[in-house]
């Protein structure tokens, strides 16, 4: 079966303009080529309109609460606008705060230094790292990987039914893998928590760029995700959700702007009296073109519709999917099975290639940039891969410690910003590799494959 050359049905929109679009990159066999950024599950190219944005806002920045001239008015409006603004993105409910962070990992930290004494959190052992590892502080059950969405919902049952009948819990949970792509089933987990007495966050980090995130019709209590993955880099996150836990903790960082009043005591020490809003857990300066540049995201994803740009990203699923199916040398991973709807990201092994060797490849002699390794997912890509053994090839990277097998995978991402061209190359490249092998000779130099010069 060839590379689909059918063209998208007319229902499916052009896809949206990014930065970086008309970028070429030298190939190590000659010449140059567009590059074709397959990488959107780790940082999505920012959109041009909101790079338009931040560029006409750039002119007025000023700083931001509690200043008296015309910049400071004019930036204070537009941070506090892009709050609301990112709320209606997420149709968070009226008495839900909304706190602008650095990054989803930023997000799930705060919230676990917002838990309550004594919580217990529920994560399965499928999270990213971002929302794996936050919760050093409290009682932690990890749950095994479910190989269906029914199965998570009775795992998740299970282990709630079984905990203490009071105290504090959270359930930590992905609305789409990063590794595999594959949509979890958040409103139900999110029904069994609540059903059981716990409350639920939502690590929307790969959900957001590519569904509607809605924190009423999903009933999660929080919901967190990334500027970077929604077209939008500029270092700048989002926790939204329930403003109890967060009102009562202590601030996730202390200083200006967390307090409302400082006082001295008599004994030389210090009274504080702290903000019980947002401001509480955003002390210091704001990052105000952060906060802008993911509220313009919302709007242009907004303003897109997201029925079209979800019907040509599964338009570009299909392509790549059916595309590597053809080629029997290559295994994709998945937790649900080939039926379970997915967003743009799809991992893979092929075998006889070290997937390091297979991603250096891909970007020296096709232009193409793919991520390769575990993906900040080390247990749940551990899962999937199994005892599949990989072949070293020219070179392996990352090295497998003694006594290990190099246990390593290939994804590939995109999203609204990608052309159909780049995928297609992406499958031919994928064939070519596979069928004529490199063209190129690699190594291993600091831990990665390289071409070797």
């Amino acid at each position: 079966m060839s590379v689909s050359t059918a063209a998208a049905p007319q229902t499916i929109c052009a896809p949206l303009p990014v930065l970086g679009r008309d970028v070429t990159v030298p190939l190590v066999t000659g010449g140059e080529v567009g590059y074709a950024a397959l990488d959107y599950a780790a940082s999505a190219p920012a959109l041009q309109r909101v790079w338009d944005d931040v560029a006409a806002y750039a002119p007025y920045y000023g700083s931001v609460h509690r200043g008296a001239g015309y910049l400071s008015q004019l930036s204070t409006d537009l941070f506090e606008n892009a709050r609301r603004t990112v709320a209606e993105f997420l149709d968070c409910r009226a008495d839900d705060q909304l706190v602008f962070t650095r990054s989803t990992t930023d997000s799930l930290n705060l919230l676990a230094a917002a838990l309550p004494a004594d919580c217990q959190v529920f994560v399965f052992e499928t999270e990213h790292h971002a929302s794996l590892l936050p919760w050093k502080d409290a009682r932690v059950t990890y749950l095994d990987a479910p190989r269906t969405p029914r199965q998570a919902v009775a795992t998740l049952e299970s282990a709630l039914a079984g905990r203490a009948p009071h105290g504090p819990a959270l359930v930590c949970v992905t609305g789409a893998s990063n590794v595999t792509g594959e949509l979890w089933p958040v409103r139900e987990l999110a029904a069994a928590a609540h059903a059981h007495g716990a409350r639920i966050v939502l690590d929307a980090a790969q959900l957001a760029p590519h569904h509607p995130v809605s924190v009423r019709d999903l009933d999660v209590d929080w919901v967190a995700f990334s500027g970077h993955k929604l077209y939008a880099p500029f270092g700048s996150g989002v926790l939204a959700g329930r403003a109890d836990w967060l009102r009562a903790a202590e601030p996730y960082l202390a200083g200006g702007g967390a307090s409302r009043k400082v006082t001295r005591r008599q004994d030389g020490g210090v009274d504080v009296e702290w903000h019980e809003g947002a401001a509480r857990h955003e002390a210091g300066s704001p990052n105000v073109i952060g906060a802008y540049s993911i509220a313009s995201a919302c709007k242009a994803l907004t303003e897109a519709g997201f029925d079209t740009l979800v019907a040509r990203e599964q338009y570009l699923v299909e392509k790549v999917r059916t595309g590597l199916a053809d080629v029997p040398e290559v295994r994709i991973l998945s937790l649900f099975g080939d039926d379970a709807p997915r967003v743009g990201v799809i991992s893979f092994v092929v075998d006889g290639w070290n997937s390091s060797h297979f991603a250096a490849a891909l970007s020296a002699e096709y232009g193409i940039g793919v991520r390769d390794g575990l993906f900040c997912a080390h247990p749940l890509v551990r899962t999937l891969l199994g005892s599949d053994p990989q072949s070293q090839g020219e070179c392996g990277a990352p090295e497998a410690a003694p006594g290990e097998k190099s246990l390593n995978a290939i994804r590939v991402s995109f999203g609204a910003g990608t052309p159909d061209e780049h995928v297609d190359r992406f499958v031919t490249a994928v064939r070519e590799l596979v069928t004529e092998g490199a063209t190129w000779t690699y190594r291993t130099e600091d831990g990665r494959c390289v071409p070797a010069v």
